[in-house]
């Protein structure tokens, strides 16, 4: 159901709301989206949670690298609750309306999400490295206090970008048309309803993006660098590939996350189109969450076995 509004000149600061016309060009293929991305996220929530419970349940998992993974799952939760209901919502009932303070934080929420995201794979690499590279000492430099000071400082991180986004986009006036040509208030289709010139703003937000995933890429690939080092001293085959095997799942998950986080902000103006910006968008709201919940279950033997105790109720049983 497509809901056609008129253009108005009208500052929508003053009070109007936006509109998301969200997947409105699709037509009668919305319900069949719905249905897909309905159980696709159902999927990826309950994964996610149950990666967290089963974390926190088995003692064996209570290790440094579970710990970020089941904090990488709780942000992953976070970031698709604040955008696919909204996004399912309009699928069945047609453009949805937010509030200029409520687009505000939606991009807020999703922005520190998604960035949290970044330097919680950052801190996995480091965790990777020390355990690799110096596996003596990797008890005593991975404590508690370490972890939950990398942590934190991944979630202020987040907040801190978030924040220096929605500034620099909300602090323009909007006006007349108020139709967000997207399914959430993501920052570029925001920024192209906003009047007058959005060049520094462009530029601010290019810059933010940059800082945030370039920084967060160089300290994975300064990771890897001595990691693969270290790997290449193993002297037997299958010690390299034991030692390989346990970044792998993380290697994955850093490839899909960057690929498609750098398409979505690291790209001029110039190549921004609808249907291809929605179609990179679904992959990372809705397929990014639900790979790390997978690939980190097919690929790690730790968590398919207390995966299967707790399928099987083990850790009732306990209690």
């Amino acid at each position: 159901m497509k809901m056609s509004l008129r253009e108005e000149p009208v500052n929508v600061t003053s009070g109007r709301e936006f509109v998301f016309l969200g997947f409105s060009s699709f037509g009668e293929l919305q319900l069949l989206l719905f249905a897909v991305f309905l159980c696709l996220y159902l999927i990826t929530l309950t994964s996610n949670v149950f990666i967290i419970i089963v974390i926190r349940l088995d003692s064996h998992l209570h290790t440094p690298m579970y710990l970020f993974l089941s904090f990488l799952s709780f942000s992953e939760t976070c970031y698709t609750l604040g955008i696919i209901p909204k996004m399912l919502s309009g699928l069945v009932w047609g453009g949805q309306s937010i509030s200029f303070v409520g687009c505000a934080t939606q991009m807020f929420f999703s922005a520190s999400w998604a960035c949290a995201n970044c330097f919680l794979l950052a801190t996995m690499g480091f965790d990777r490295y020390v355990a690799i590279c110096t596996p003596l000492h990797y008890a005593s430099r991975m404590d508690p206090g370490l972890c939950a000071q990398l942590i934190s400082a991944s979630f202020l991180g987040g907040c801190l970008f978030g924040l220096g986004m929605t500034l620099i986009i909300f602090h323009l006036p909007f006006c007349g048309s108020h139709e967000i040509q997207h399914f959430f208030c993501d920052s570029p289709p925001v920024l192209s309803l906003a009047c007058g010139d959005t060049g520094q703003s462009e530029l601010g937000v290019l810059l933010l993006s940059l800082l945030v995933l370039l920084t967060s890429f160089a300290l994975i690939a300064i990771s890897y660098i001595y990691i693969l080092a270290a790997i290449l001293r193993i002297p037997s085959a299958e010690g390299r590939r034991k030692a390989f095997s346990t970044c792998a799942s993380h290697l994955t998950v850093v490839v899909v996350h960057y690929g498609c986080a750098s398409f979505m902000y690291l790209r001029p103006k110039a190549i921004y189109a609808l249907e291809r910006d929605q179609l990179i968008a679904v992959t990372y709201t809705v397929v990014t969450p639900l790979l790390n919940p997978i690939i980190y279950s097919l690929r790690n033997r730790a968590v398919q076995m207390a995966l299967r105790n707790a399928l099987r109720g083990k850790y009732l049983r306990k209690s």
